[in-house]
Order: structure tokens, then sequence, then C-alpha cells
């Protein structure tokens, strides 16, 4: 019963941040009118004189949908675009805290109280819309972008998931599973008996097994939501560099503070090497303490991210061809499609690898922390 209030905190806490920036367009906006002339001409020099054809940009469409966004866009291109504002936290080390919707940004065409959307990224600008430096150099962006909505998606998800699964068990105590239950059921069985168990060993495994757990399902749920192209989905989590050294550093701290005395030991002075070997050995063992958390890092990053530069490189050869003419764009449009689609599906299996292969190397990288000496297990048998 404890956990109602919690799920509806939960909601009520994600509905106020994005709904609060909603109500806070009713307000007067603060724009200096010379900054707003300013990025009205630099949109009409973006976009060249109207009804002009802009000529297709492959690598900048996929690079804005692989990278992260201040607003979740649903449809459309340029000003006739349909995008979900989201909000724009931030805080001014001179002016404080400020809230509203990223729609005030304009699609990055236009500046608000002094900030505005240069290329992803929120800077301050003066009266005339020249980027301030210094002043930008006071910002700290704390806005909920898309990756940030949909990690907490995730997280509502895993929470309801989770939840029922456990009411589940409660109500039906050492009976066959049901429904949610015999879907859920079998991949947490394979985390615990093939993944923890095996690499942190059948004593040790059961106090690391909500963390395995939350990472593989966060990993995995993520991925599986980064592969729908429209809203809810099309958020690049995964493949997101800060996303992936949040975690790594989280494996790197479980590991640092539950490794034993053996496992220091073997870092700083391995047992049977001469001391002149170890002046060598200690500083390689030392980095790689450091390198296991980074390696964990660049491959989840970099496996998602290619996976869909590649599917949207398939997609964008369909333009390409288009632009130099319409037989061309639809001659190449059946093998593009074909290829999207087969990678789409390729895709689906990376998502579940990628959180298997994760999880495991936290499992072995802990169960490396708190492996015993071999002649103290020697004397235990």
């Amino acid at each position: 019963m404890a956990l109602k209030p919690l799920l509806r905190a939960t909601f009520l806490l994600a509905g106020t941040l994005l709904l609060a920036p909603l109500f806070a367009q009713q307000e007067e906006p603060h724009e200096a009118p010379a900054a707003e002339a300013h990025a009205v001409a630099a949109a009409h020099d973006e976009h060249g004189t109207e009804g002009e054809a802009k000529k297709f940009d492959a690598g900048k469409l996929i690079m804005e949908h692989i990278a992260d966004e201040h607003g979740w866009h649903i449809a459309g291109e340029g000003h006739g675009s349909i995008v979900l504002p989201l909000p724009v936290i931030i805080y001014d080390t001179q002016r404080g805290l400020s809230l509203f919707s990223s729609s005030r940004f304009d699609h990055g065409h236009a500046a608000y109280d002094g900030y505005k959307l240069e290329e992803g990224r929120i800077v301050a600008v003066d009266a005339s819309g020249a980027i301030d430096e210094a002043a930008t150099a006071n910002i700290w962006d704390l806005s909920i972008t898309k990756n940030v909505a949909s990690l907490m998606l995730v997280m509502v998800i895993l929470l309801v998931m989770f939840i029922g699964v456990a009411r589940a068990y409660a109500r039906r105590p050492g009976q066959a599973p049901k429904g949610l239950q015999s879907l859920m059921e079998p991949i947490i069985l394979f985390v615990r008996d093939d993944v923890a168990k095996s690499a942190i060993g059948a004593h040790k495994y059961a106090r690391f097994m909500p963390y395995l757990l939350t990472v593989f399902f966060l990993i995995f749920f993520a991925n599986l939501l980064g592969l729908i192209p429209f809203i809810p989905g099309g958020a690049n989590v995964t493949g997101n560099i800060a996303i992936t050294l949040t975690l790594a550093m989280i494996t790197f701290l479980i590991v640092t503070f539950n490794g034993n005395k053996h496992y220091w030991h073997h870092i700083f002075a391995m047992p049977g090497v001469p001391a002149w070997v170890l002046i060598i050995l200690t500083p390689v063992e030392v980095l790689g303490m450091f390198l296991k958390p980074f390696v964990l890092m660049i491959r989840l990053f970099a496996n998602i991210t290619a996976g869909h530069i590649i599917a949207l490189s398939f997609f964008s050869l369909i333009f390409v061809f288009g632009a130099t003419s319409a037989a061309a764009g639809y001659g190449v449009s059946v093998v593009s499609l074909a290829f999207t689609v087969f990678m789409t599906f390729l895709e689906l299996l990376v998502a579940f690898i990628q959180a298997y292969v994760f999880t495991f190397l936290s499992a072995m990288y802990i169960g490396a922390a708190l492996e015993e000496n071999h002649e103290h297990k020697e004397s235990l048998v």
C-alpha cells in the first residue's frame, strides 16, 4: 500500500515538470526587439529566399536525430513542424533560476529573455542578438530534454511493470506465473543464474541483484524505445555519452567500495612478482581500474549510436538520389527501405545484446573485486 503514494508522487512530479512551462507561456515575452529582429534575419539567411528549395543535408539530418533536443519532434520540418515543447530550466549564476517552454525559442530561430538555442545548446545573447560568451559561461542548463523525458518514461514503465509483478507474486505465492509474470520471470532468472551467479558467485550475488536487474532493464527498455521512430520513442538515450558515463561510473563505484583485501593487493602488489617488475606492473593495473568503466561507457555508446547512424544513412539515400531525379529516388527507396527494415530488426537483437553485455561485464568486474585468495578457497574446501 505504501507504493501507491510513491507512484502518485512520481506522476505528479513528471506532470508538474512538463506542464509548468505551458503556463509560463502566458507571461509577457522579455526578449529585446533587436534580438528578435536578429533571430528573424538569421532564420531568413539560413533558409534562403522564400520558396527557394534547400539542398538535402544527410549529415545534418543524422546528427540532429541522434543528438539530444529541447523539444520532442513529432512531424513536419522547419517553422511548420510539430514539436512537443519541453521544460527549459536554466540556472544563471548572475540572474538566478528561469523556467519556460522550449517553444519560446521557435525551433532555435528566436531569443527569449536573453537566451537562445544555438545548435542544441542554450546560450546567452545581448541586446543585438549576438552570443555573449561571458554570460553563457554562467549558465547551468538543467532542462528536461528529450533524453531526460525518455529516461523518466522508462523509469515509470519499470516501476509499473515490476510493482505489478511483485504484487502478482504476493497474491499468488508458490503458483505458476501468469500474464506479465510469465514474461518477466525467465529474463529475471536469466540475469540471476547466467549473469550474477556465474560472475559473482552463488554466495555473494544476491546483494548486487537489484543493481544488475535495474541496469539491464533500463538499458533494454531505453534501447527498445529508441527504435520507435515517433513519440514517445526516437530518443537516443543509451547513445548519449553522459548516460553511459553515469552507468559506468556507478559500476566503478560499486567495484571500488566492495573490493576486498586480495583485490587491492593484486592491483598494488601482485603476489609472486619481483619488486622491480611492480614498478611497471602496478601503474598498468591502476590504469586498468579506470579503463574498465571507460570500456563499458564507450562500448554501449558506440554500438547504439552506430546502429542509429546506419539506419538513418540508408533512409537518407532516398532523398540523396531523389535530389538527382525522381526515378532514382523511387528506385533506391525500395532497396533503402529494405535495408532500413533489416537494420531495425537487427537493432532489436542489439538492444538485448548490449543490455546483456553491459550487465555481464559489470557483474564480472564486481566478481573480480570480491574474489578471494585461491589459497583461502582451497582451505575452505
